[in-house]
């Protein structure tokens, strides 16, 4: 019968390597045996995780801990998974110091850790302890951690956390000579933006679209001359957002914490707001590069993503944004790659009517023009333009304007509305047992149960779809809007005047391509 028992020069513990937002589970095996002396690392690992025997060696040297002459293996398993990232420095070397008897055994194997080591021995934050945490909270172990990441991991509050600031308090702690306290939740406090939406002189049209975009998360495309406004209200609907909810906040925290973004020790219930620039790449915006990580679409999960000067950017680029928009989510493939990433977000797009942004003037308009704006906002294309829910041109700001003072109802009495529309939807959804979260994802048997309009509503929605030629895609995404703008309102049924207003908002655009 063979002997199934670990020699006492063996010993394992637990970490995680991640694709997309799964994290994959790893056993560290560490073997200690005779021979000549070598220090190896196999399991299929990338140039960081090579290079921890290096950090790992020098900053056991440094807390005079030698290492014997023998032959020091470990094997990263599954073998046939690619590892990567320097969080595997940890867990080595507690692998290494069980086998080699300077801590149990049992301790490390009932474990799961994290954390890169510098050459003197303390531990360095590495991304990921969100999704780490999740994932040892489900194995039922224990987590260590560096100090840093601690207040992000406990947040999770599936397992005990441990965060240490050196290799030697979690060796303290294995050996109950220091034992660690629980690490306790942290959560990042935001400042208000201080960007009130009162601030903004006229455009009351735009600013009732925005509501209204918030209220229900439509997708909202703006439309004017340079210096209208356009990104000065963009700026202004993060601070019209509720907060995140809970399990929002994991979702979105939890894509943050692979981009390496929550750096204060917690997660945060304030919307993200991504803004890229138009010359980003396709990988910037959808996601890849080396590991396939988030793009700006992922990162804006739950929140806004803004692109201004929209038909600027790279033909491409602006394609991929279609199936995202609809599906909530992005697959990003690759080679070597093929994750699936969370990515519902508020579309907002500001355009030039032109390369020039002086179509409507004629006195500053170029010789081209009406062409040219037909050929610059021709680079939107139909199927993407028929994704916009609110279609809004923003026109000049006269000089007089500018000289008042601040008008309308400022960000705080605004976003009370828009708090109170959204509970009105999440309640409508949980009592209809619908996944949906805004008007916005409501489609099919769901949208015809809470956006039936009433007769007159109906009959003007029908001549407008026949009128315009609106597409199905069109035609329901009006519906949608107005079930927000009778949720603005506090009605329960859909009328005719919640469908004019939607669909005013629908043909703006379309006059402005023409």
């Amino acid at each position: 019968m063979l002997d199934d028992r670990r020699p006492e020069s063996l010993a394992k513990t637990h970490t995680v390597t991640f694709e997309g937002l799964e994290a994959r589970r790893v056993e560290v095996q560490c073997a200690v045996t005779p021979g000549l002396p070598a220090f190896t690392i196999v399991g299929l690992p990338d140039k960081a995780v090579s290079e921890a025997r290096e950090r790992v060696r020098t900053a056991l040297t440094s807390m005079a801990i030698a290492l014997p002459s023998k032959r020091i293996s470990i094997n990263l398993s599954p073998a046939d998974l690619p590892k990567e990232g320097s969080h595997f420095d940890l867990p080595i070397a507690l692998a290494l110091l069980a086998a080699l008897g300077i801590v149990p055994r049992e301790r490390v194997d009932d474990a799961m850790a994290m954390g890169e080591l510098s050459l003197d021995g303390t531990l360095v934050p590495v991304i990921g302890a969100l999704p780490m945490a999740l994932a040892a909270g489900e194995d039922g172990r224990a987590l260590l951690c560096p100090l840093a990441c601690g207040g992000e991991a406990a947040w999770v509050g599936a397992t005990p956390v441990f965060a240490a600031a050196s290799l030697a308090e979690i060796i303290a702690h294995l050996t109950d000579r220091a034992p660690l306290d629980p690490a306790r939740p942290g959560e990042i406090v935001s400042a208000p933006s201080g960007k009130c939406l009162s601030e903004v002189r006229g455009q009351e049209r735009a600013k009732r679209a925005l509501e209204i975009a918030a209220a229900g998360r439509h997708h909202l495309l703006m439309v004017g001359a340079p210096g209208s406004g356009k990104s000065m209200l963009a700026a202004r609907l993060a601070g019209l957002l509720p907060p995140l909810s809970a399990p929002e906040a994991l979702e979105t925290s939890m894509i943050h914490s692979l981009a390496g973004l929550l750096t204060e020790g917690g997660i945060s219930r304030t919307r993200p707001f991504r803004a890229p620039h138009h010359t980003a790449s396709m990988a910037a915006i959808v996601g890849g590069g080396r590991g396939a990580k988030p793009g700006e679409i992922s990162l804006a999960h739950n929140g806004v993503l803004f692109l201004d000067e929209f038909p600027e950017y790279p033909r491409a680029v602006l394609e991929t944004l279609r199936q995202p928009i609809e599906t909530g989510d992005v697959v990003v493939a690759r080679a070597n790659a093929h994750v699936t990433y969370p990515c519902r977000f508020l579309l907002v797009a500001a355009a030039n009517p032109c390369r020039c942004g002086h179509l409507y003037d004629a006195e500053q308009a170029c010789s081209r023009a009406p062409i040219c704006g037909e050929d610059y906002m021709g680079k939107i294309s139909g199927p993407l333009m028929d994704r916009f829910d609110i279609r809004l041109e923003v026109p000049p700001v006269s000089y007089a304007d500018l000289d008042l003072p601040p008008s309308g109802d400022t960000s705080a009495v605004v976003a009370a509305r828009i708090a109170a529309a959204r509970a009105v939807q999440a309640d409508r959804f949980a009592r209809l047992a619908a996944p949906a979260r805004a008007n916005a994802d409501a489609e099919g048997a769901l949208l015809d149960a809470i956006a039936t309009p009433d007769a007159d509503g109906k009959a003007m929605l029908m001549k407008a779809a026949e009128r315009f030629r609106l597409t199905a895609r069109g035609y329901h995404r009006i519906l949608r809007v107005a079930r927000t703008i009778a949720d603005l309102e506090g009605v329960d049924v859909v009328g005719k005047p919640h469908i004019a207003e939607a669909i005013a908002y629908r043909l703006v655009a379309s006059q402005t391509e023409k």
